[in-house]
């Protein structure tokens, strides 16, 4: 990532020399650091596209109307990077400390694009294998790191610091383990509902967006302000 970020700044030196750069130069640079390069030769069935547009919708609604969800700036529906068919871009808000409820608003934005797959098609697909990834870590982070579970108390095991070995050497029983991962089940159900209920309240705002990235692929935000309000 630090290679993508000095090639980008290179290339972006080298042409305001030339008096060629503009800012629409600066944004390509910011998306290709952040999601990759753009495959304008991956080709993607309408049926695919049309899943990848109600995803990200899904996203970017969800963390617009959560109060401690970064900002969102850009959803794109552009192919990039390895794997990514879309993305939903944020403004890192920058905080040292973070609250239960940051976490939960955080982990339904990422819950956000499943559940509107779930919404409009009635069937889920594998492009949120890396969205449940990150909700379940930052909910055994929640409870085994940060002590913010009643039930398992405040106690931290550091999870998180063990090389994705949870379970190797864990200082506890298995009752437990048995009670950390209740407990984590417990946090993502809630999230899932919880995402639910926002998206099912915003479903004529789903289609307009969605609708909106299958017609234009990237909207910025004044796009998004225009199809979501303030």
């Amino acid at each position: 990532e630090i290679a993508n970020v000095c090639n980008e700044a290179a290339l972006l030196a080298a042409r305001a020399e030339k008096d060629e750069i503009e800012f629409e130069d600066f944004e390509q640079a910011i998306d290709r650091v952040i999601a990759g390069l753009e495959k304008k030769n991956k080709i993607i069935s309408p049926e695919e596209r049309n899943i990848v547009a109600y995803h990200e919708a899904g996203h970017a609604i969800v963390g617009w109307f959560l109060e401690h969800t970064d900002p969102v700036i850009k959803v794109s529906i552009v192919p990039r990077g390895l794997a990514a068919l879309g993305y939903a871009q944020s403004l890192p808000d920058e905080r040292y400390l973070y609250t239960t409820e940051a976490f939960m608003d955080r982990m339904a934005m990422t819950m956000g694009g499943r559940v509107a797959e779930e919404i409009v098609f009635g069937k889920i697909s594998t492009g949120a294998q890396n969205d449940l990834e990150r909700i379940t870590k930052l909910a055994y982070a929640m409870v085994a790191d940060y002590g913010m579970s009643e039930r398992i108390g405040y106690v931290s095991f550091n999870l998180s610091a063990s090389n994705d070995r949870p379970f190797a050497g864990r200082p506890y029983s298995e009752e437990t383990a048995r009670a950390i991962d209740s407990e984590v089940r417990s946090i993502i159900d809630e999230v899932r509902v919880r995402t639910r209920q926002i998206l099912d309240q915003r479903r004529s705002l789903l289609e307009d967006m969605a609708q909106a990235l299958l017609q234009r692929e990237v909207l910025g935000p004044k796009d998004l302000k225009d199809i979501l309000g303030p």
